[in-house]
């Protein structure tokens, strides 16, 4: 039986969810599930998500929002997107009593393969009734494989800066975890290159008119000798290395899409051939890849031989500044210790 997903957006609109250092769990978890909503639809994989958009959801509407999608059927996964609090570290996984947990520790050692450190996986019981979940998107979703994702820690800022600087490679384990558990194929994304996966009834004609190219110029891309395009392959749609491809959705403007991905409306323009800032759904845009200079904050893991002065240099900061966001009182490290660095 094919699975069905269904993504949940955690807390959302009056529900800010965790908040610390102005940072809002609702924003992150929106931020994790768009990207993944995208990624499992470009995989052919059948998705829904609760929402798009900052909107609230009680306790009564979110669980009905995911029977509405797909059904309450154990063909449905539901997977309810999170982030934690209470100054620990790293990402864990709660499953369903009903379920077990064969999916919730592919979860996590993906996560933990795309670089987040594994708490735990588990379970947790109504006090009042050890027989039901503690949480109610599992109680009222009585009959999906409901899991809730936390990605770290929001009030830990080591784990606020590695989930808000690696959130597509996080969201990309739990794609590649569910999809490997579903049995559908997963395609890996290719972070250097705009590439599109051919669905049912694409055509070289359409994918072209799609990407604003012409069907030589993507067979060109592609090395093609031939129209001929099978389900499931990966295409690349630019053929240039410095830029990504984004596909313009419902509510997007050129400014929110300059925020996005901290570029400027003139560069987005100027890339994209814009006279005007009007935008159609469905219409794709080239992104300036940002070089590593932009980030405005990363996190170093101390290895043998490291000095806060030699990581002062490599990231083109000082070691006062790393001192000061660490809380540092000395100058020594420990390997494995885990720095908040400036850049």
């Amino acid at each position: 039986m094919a699975k069905k997903i269904v993504i949940d957006p955690g807390h959302g609109g009056v529900d800010s969810g965790a908040v610390s250092n102005n940072v809002k769990e609702k924003d992150l978890t929106l931020m994790i599930s768009k990207y993944m909503y995208d990624r499992f639809k470009e995989l052919g994989v059948p998705v829904s998500i609760t929402r798009d958009s900052d909107i609230t959801l009680s306790p009564d509407v979110r669980p009905r929002e995911i029977l509405n999608k797909y059904g309450n059927g154990s063909d449905v996964i539901v997977i309810s997107n999170h982030i934690n609090a209470g100054g620990g570290e790293g990402a864990e996984v709660i499953y369903a009593l009903r379920n077990n947990g064969m999916l919730a520790n592919m979860i996590l050692k993906a996560l933990e393969d795309a670089g987040q450190k594994g708490r735990k996986v588990y379970q947790k019981r109504l006090p009042s009734n050890s027989s039901k979940d503690y949480y109610y998107i599992m109680r009222n979703t009585p009959n999906n494989e409901t899991l809730i994702v936390e990605y770290g820690f929001i009030d830990n800022a080591k784990d606020l800066v590695k989930i808000q600087s690696n959130y597509k490679d996080y969201a990309e384990a739990v794609i590649k975890a569910v999809c490997e558990y579903a049995g559908y194929k997963y395609v890996p994304l290719n972070n250097n290159i705009g590439t599109y996966v051919v669905k049912k009834g694409d055509t070289l004609y359409s994918i072209s008119k799609k990407f604003n190219l012409s069907v030589d110029e993507l067979k060109m891309i592609n090395n093609l000798t031939s129209n001929n395009i099978s389900i499931g392959e990966v295409l690349k749609v630019s053929n240039d290395s410095n830029n990504n491809v984004y596909m313009v959705k419902k509510g997007d403007t050129l400014y929110g899409i300059s925020k996005m991905f901290n570029t400027s409306i003139d560069e987005l323009k100027k890339l994209n051939n814009l006279e005007s800032d009007i935008l159609s759904i469905g219409s794709s845009l080239l992104i300036p890849i940002m070089g590593e200079g932009n980030i405005d904050k990363v996190v170093h893991k101390v290895v043998k031989g490291d000095t806060l002065w030699s990581i002062a240099r490599k990231y083109s900061t000082t070691v006062s500044a790393i001192k000061s966001l660490n809380n540092l009182t000395s100058n020594l490290l420990s390997i494995g210790d885990e720095l908040i660095v400036p850049r």
